[in-house]
């Protein structure tokens, strides 16, 4: 894997802004950063229900204030009572509060129909990919000869990736069909599993539904043929469903790849091992900096499952912040409630957004010379393919940087805009791509689309 490119990026964007707030002059008055997948970053405000139970859990003499709703008084009033010395600094156990545990338990049986979900098989984590990590320490040996190889979707996340190698397992990529709305086929899962041979032993397969960077959303009838492959090639199906809020493609709905596997029925439904990843970065709370996802884990044998506890266990906990946030995302305000009508304002509100800057990026993108963008169905970002015309991929020969790259630093310094480039997350040879979140108040998105179709069209004149 070549050396990530955006933190190249970041630092130059720090150059810039630091040269406008010293008066430089510029055709821009600020740089607008879309190239992480933070939504508060981008200008959306945080639900005020999460803020006033966490303030309340931090600073509890605000339990007396009028200025807090009752029932955000009472949440938080719970959630202490379950921390040891009803106190967010003492440590909880290693798999979370116990009753924050089951409410996710509860969450998850109520989001699959009803498809049973035990708390002993949920743990807790400073995140999703923190989790992933641990699952992955379980999976590889990093003495084994052959190496253990994990297939992972190119594009994919390149977090991911650095998880995958760190454990000192093999990358095997599978590439996404972009022409098809970056589908996930099983004949290239076939592909890629082929192409291991007498490199590497696979023992994982990686999928992200909702995609990042690819909006793809699968279908029941993808995710079963999934199902089946992993199962007949004996590997562990590690599902990445963290983006499951954001579903807005026509006819698209989430599905659980758990919920898929217990309506398979036997054999299936008891022998195919699963882990899978949620968090409260993403979704319509979008806490990235609290820290709180949880793993859910299937059909692991409890000698097994005694190890991932110990795995664990050399974290102690996860954060109680974010276990706080889980809390609130697995049990929400409901109707009746005080808080309800704001938070489910703020919520729409947020959908509405995300649903508004997909579809005004993908008319305005591909009526652009030299960019195509395949329409999202879910997820927070685009995947715009981009034709960088022979002169400018010579210029980034020249400047020994990947022709993406290239545009990245030219759309940054002349547009003040920070996307991240597609050499970041594995694309096909020969393609170039760029990543923007679209989870970005309007008007900074609207500006946004402004200022990279100013620099698109002077780019496919300056270089053709």
């Amino acid at each position: 894997m070549n050396e990530q490119q955006l933190p190249a990026l970041l630092e130059l964007a720090a150059d810039i802004q630091k040269e406008l707030g010293k008066g430089a002059a510029k055709p821009y008055k600020d740089v607008i950063n879309v190239s992480w997948g933070d939504p508060h970053r981008g200008g959306l405000k945080p639900l005020t229900f999460v803020r006033q139970v966490l303030a309340a859990c931090f600073y509890p003499e605000l339990l007396d204030s009028s200025k807090l709703p009752l029932d955000a008084k009472q949440r938080a009033e719970w959630l202490l009572e379950r921390c040891e010395g009803s106190s967010v600094g003492c440590y909880t156990s290693t798999a979370g509060i116990s009753d924050v545990v089951h409410r996710v338990s509860e969450f998850i049986r109520r989001r699959d129909g009803g498809v049973p979900s035990h708390p002993k098989n949920i743990f807790i984590t400073c995140g999703s990919q923190w989790a992933l990590t641990n699952i992955l320490k379980i999976l590889v040996d990093s003495e084994a000869s052959p190496r253990a190889g994990v297939l992972v979707p190119a594009p994919g996340h390149s977090t991911t990736v650095w998880s995958v190698t760190g454990q000192g397992a093999v990358v095997v990529p599978y590439y996404l069909c972009e022409e098809e709305g970056w589908a996930l086929k099983v004949e290239e899962l076939q592909r890629a599993l082929d192409s291991a041979e007498g490199v590497c032993k696979p023992v994982a397969l990686y999928v992200i539904n909702p995609g990042n960077p690819a909006g793809l959303v699968q279908s029941r009838e993808s995710m079963e043929e999934v199902i089946r492959f992993a199962s007949e090639k004996k590997l562990f199906l590690l599902a990445d469903e963290v983006y499951q809020d954001y579903i807005y493609g026509e006819g698209s709905r989430f599905i659980s790849y758990k919920k898929v596997v217990a309506e398979m029925g036997a054999p299936l439904s008891d022998s195919v091992q699963l882990a899978s990843f949620h968090s409260a970065s993403k979704g319509m709370m979008g806490e990235c900096g609290l820290r709180g996802g949880y793993v859910e884990l299937l059909n692991l044998d409890p000698a097994v499952m005694e190890y991932v506890y110990k795995i664990f266990s050399i974290g102690s906990c996860g954060s109680v912040s974010g276990q706080l946030a889980l809390d609130i995302m697995s049990s929400p305000p409901q109707p009746g409630d005080s808080s309800y009508p704001l938070y489910e304002q703020e919520i729409q509100h947020i959908r509405s957004t995300l649903v508004h800057n997909v579809k005004t990026a993908s008319e305005v993108l591909n009526r652009l010379p030299g960019l195509s963008c395949q329409p999202g169905d879910g997820g927070a970002f685009l995947f715009p393919r981009v034709d960088i015309p022979p002169k400018a991929i010579q210029r980034a020969q020249e400047a020994g940087i990947e022709p993406d790259t290239f545009y990245c630093v030219k759309l940054l310094e002349e547009a003040g805009v920070l996307v991240s480039p597609g050499c970041d997350f594995t694309q096909k040879e020969g393609t170039h791509h760029i990543r923007l979140c679209t989870l970005v108040c309007s008007d900074v998105f609207e500006e946004l689309l402004r200022r990279l179709s100013n620099f698109q069209t002077n780019f496919m004149k300056d270089f053709s």
